[in-house]
């Protein structure tokens, strides 16, 4: 009688806890760019004496989600992922305005990079630890491409979450993760300060220097070769092509920290591979 693999279960398990979460992701790139302004905006109105302009609860649970066109609320049943999406035809119920379809999108990568994380790495440890690594980086990736922020909310948790899973050599001894944390915030703190002097410009933001150290504490020191210059490449040829067939304005900036996510899940999933391609170009 044919035998399932052992490691089948766990990973469709992960691919449906995917899926859940990608829908809380969506929430979560939504929402935290919006509490940051609100912050930012009471903030300054603070320092000005004026009243605060947002005193309403705003968070990732309250309010209820709401079509931001008619202000419908979202029921649970509006709420499944992706069957939703599909049962509604993309559109609001209520005024039938058109869904962004990154929503469903979101959800359905969550679940097949769970699926394939458990099913590389088990539902151990080390499987979950790389849940928790791929659901950060999707969010951060998504928040970046949007507003070109990589909030501390989401790059510290990052950060700190690689050193305390390394404590026992999950992923890399500890002391790789302790120098691969130091190592990535200062290599592109270094050079966003060479490029500035240089041109008076700056070609990146401190976001990408802590997201950059988290991935080094994920992954260790040895990987961040590796990570910069697949998120480098890709980042050259992605933004060459905006500028020759989309005619983007030189000028504009692209947000880094999409490349440097996909090259740190990547390189988690294939370092062994990536690890010696990269060694073979420098020799």
């Amino acid at each position: 009688m044919f035998a399932l693999p052992a490691q089948l279960a766990p990973t469709l398990v992960a691919a449906l806890l995917g899926l859940l979460v990608g829908s809380f992701l969506n929430v979560v790139i939504y929402r935290i760019p919006k509490m940051m302004q609100r912050e930012s905006d009471n903030y300054v109105a603070q320092e000005s004496g004026q009243p605060p302009p947002h005193t309403d609860r705003f968070n990732l649970t309250v309010p209820r989600s709401a079509c931001p066109c008619c202000g419908h609320r979202i029921t649970a049943m509006e709420n499944i992922p992706v069957i939703s999406y599909l049962v509604l035809g993309g559109k609001c119920r209520k005024c039938k305005t058109p869904i962004s379809p990154r929503y469903p999108a979101v959800e359905l990568f969550t679940a097949i990079v769970s699926g394939l994380l458990v099913w590389t790495f088990g539902s151990g440890a080390m499987g979950m630890g790389s849940l928790l690594f791929a659901w950060l980086l999707i969010a951060m990736t998504c928040i970046d491409y949007d507003t070109q922020l990589l909030p501390d909310d989401l790059t510290y948790p990052l950060l700190w979450a690689g050193l305390l899973i390394n404590l026992h050599g999950t992923f890399v001894p500890l002391q790789d993760a302790v120098i691969g944390a130091a190592a990535g915030y200062l290599v592109l703190w270094s050079v966003y300060w060479l490029f500035k002097l240089a041109t008076g410009k700056e070609g990146m933001g401190y976001g990408d220097f802590k997201l950059l150290a988290g991935l080094g504490a994920w992954l260790g020191w040895t990987a961040l070769p590796t990570i910069i210059l697949l998120s480098s490449v890709v980042g050259a040829i992605v933004g060459i092509s905006l500028i020759v067939f989309a005619k983007r304005a030189r000028d504009k900036a692209i947000p880094f920290g999409p490349y440097l996510a996909a090259a740190g899940l990547l390189t988690m999933l294939y370092g062994a591979q990536l690890g010696g391609f990269t060694a073979g170009l420098f020799g």
